[in-house]
């Protein structure tokens, strides 16, 4: 677990209502729902005090709210379009000193390098830390680590629409005004464009075959697994190779 003084609370930003693939967090793999399976990972990382799924008041989201109810994880309702309110009210109400963000499209996220990163936070005086800033982990493994102060501040600064619904997205766009880190992957660059996130149906199709491959013998997979099951199945990458990513600025 993490410091017990600061609280440091893993918040899902998940709903139902995507516009690329609706519904998404929900469709089921090998039984269970994506967002459960995103959670049950998540459930592994010895750096999360306690984990919170982010949601919205739209009626939509009542499942998502039963789920939570079921896995016994914490549930915060709030604003649809303002994710950074959603995700700062949700910081308060598990009075959570340190944020750790993940997004509800990313169900292959690593427990080991969620706790990676929190390390990374925890031993610095840095205001931010991440593993993307640089993008040498495959897009999926995103994690990003903040204190709610640092996000209350964020608040006071900005209404652009962009930055109220890319959470964090305001942090890493100034670094002459906070202090970044990137927490690099080691991996080789043939690694780094890889898609393990999902926006299409391509992707869920990739994601559920990996889930396929590797979850009923080893739940707690990482991602030196996933590696590994590509180099021996290397035809997997084409499924969604043609994807484009969805750019927060147009």
């Amino acid at each position: 677990m993490g410091d017990q003084e600061i609280k440091t609370v893993g918040i899902i930003e998940a709903r139902v209502s995507s516009t690329r693939l609706p519904g998404k967090i929900m469709r089921p793999i090998l039984g269970k729902p994506m967002l459960e399976l995103l959670s049950e990972r998540l459930k592994l990382a010895r750096g999360l005090d306690q984990l919170v799924i982010a949601t919205t008041c739209n009626p939509a989201d009542d499942v998502v709210e039963h789920l939570t109810q079921r896995l016994g994880i914490g549930c915060y309702r709030g604003s649809e379009q303002d994710v950074l309110d959603r995700v700062l009210q949700a910081a308060h109400a598990a009075s959570a000193g340190v944020i750790v963000e993940i997004t509800g499209d990313c169900p292959l996220v690593d427990p080991a390098v969620v706790d990676k990163v929190v390390a990374a936070y925890q031993a610095n005086q840095f205001d931010f830390v991440s593993n993307r800033l640089r993008s040498t982990y495959p897009d999926g493994m995103g994690v990003r680590v903040f204190s709610t102060e640092l996000l209350e501040k964020v608040a006071r600064l900005t209404q652009d629409p962009v930055d109220r619904e890319h959470v964090s997205i305001y942090i890493w766009e100034h670094p002459d005004e906070f202090s970044l880190h990137d927490v690099e992957s080691g991996l080789p660059e043939k690694y780094w464009d890889l898609r393990l996130t999902v926006d299409t149906r391509e992707d869920f199709l990739l994601i559920t075959r990996i889930f396929t491959e590797l979850y009923p013998g080893n739940p707690a997979f990482g991602l030196h697994d996933i590696l590994d099951l590509i180099e021996r199945r290397p035809e997997l990458i084409e499924i969604n190779r043609h994807i484009q990513p969805k750019q927060a600025r147009e």
